[in-house]
């Protein structure tokens, strides 16, 4: 998958029909002009990966939004940013979600959204462990800090697999190029035996020298007294 294919696919999990319709409402009728104003706002002149509304997808429960998740990668259309729910009774909830989630997807740039403080960042960090690919934001949200998440965060993802891709490529060029030299390496060994095996078939006396005259090598008559 090539950074310049990847869609900006974002996963809603959310067990109540208002907050997708919210969010279909805040990211996908943004006009053009005020998302590259947003994207000027956030990554200078590079406008041109947040002229595009986003590509939305909506699940009720977390283990829906998993399944949608698997299939995705299957599909190689993996989704770039996920906006989850804390509670979502009678199934998972946003933590369990998470977690099944970067089972699938390591990658995946997760927001998690609460009305509560039943999970302080502490307690997210010792259930899902440190990360840099997940935030926290607050019920009732702010259209403008969704829209700022969703655009740094499907950048970031963007940016995060050029940047493996482009380490790809490094470590095969490094690859065939220490190839290159134990090939060279082994035709160098193999000639210099080859040029070892003619000097000790010679019957004749035979000197080798450099530029000044100096011997450098001297291979003896063989018979001699």
């Amino acid at each position: 998958m090539n950074a310049v294919e990847i869609e900006r696919r974002i996963l809603i999990i959310d067990d109540n029909v208002a907050i997708h319709r919210d969010f279909e409402k805040i990211l996908s009728r943004q006009s053009d002009s005020e998302l590259d104003d947003l994207g000027a706002d956030l990554f200078g002149n590079a406008t041109a990966d947040t002229s595009r509304v986003f590509n939305l997808s909506y699940a009720s429960q977390g283990e829906e939004g998993v399944a949608m998740a698997k299939e995705a990668v299957e599909q190689q259309r993996p989704f770039a940013l996920a906006f989850v729910d804390m509670r979502m009774p009678p199934g998972w909830d946003g933590v369990e979600t998470i977690r099944q989630l970067w089972k699938i997807q390591p990658n995946l740039q997760v927001v998690i959204c609460t009305a509560y403080s039943d999970y302080t960042w502490s307690k997210l960090v010792a259930e899902l462990g440190e990360s840099d690919h997940l935030l926290i934001l607050r019920k009732p949200f702010d259209s403008a800090e969704v829209c700022q998440l969703a655009a740094a965060l499907t950048k970031k993802f963007a940016m995060e697999i050029e940047n493996a891709q482009y380490r790809d490529q490094l470590e095969r060029q490094l690859r065939e190029k220490s190839q290159s030299l134990d090939l060279a390496t082994s035709e160098l060994e193999a000639s210099h035996a080859l040029f070892q095996a003619t000097l000790d078939a010679l019957t004749a006396e035979l000197a080798v020298l450099d530029e000044q005259g100096v011997i450098l090598t001297r291979q003896p008559r063989v018979g001699r007294r």
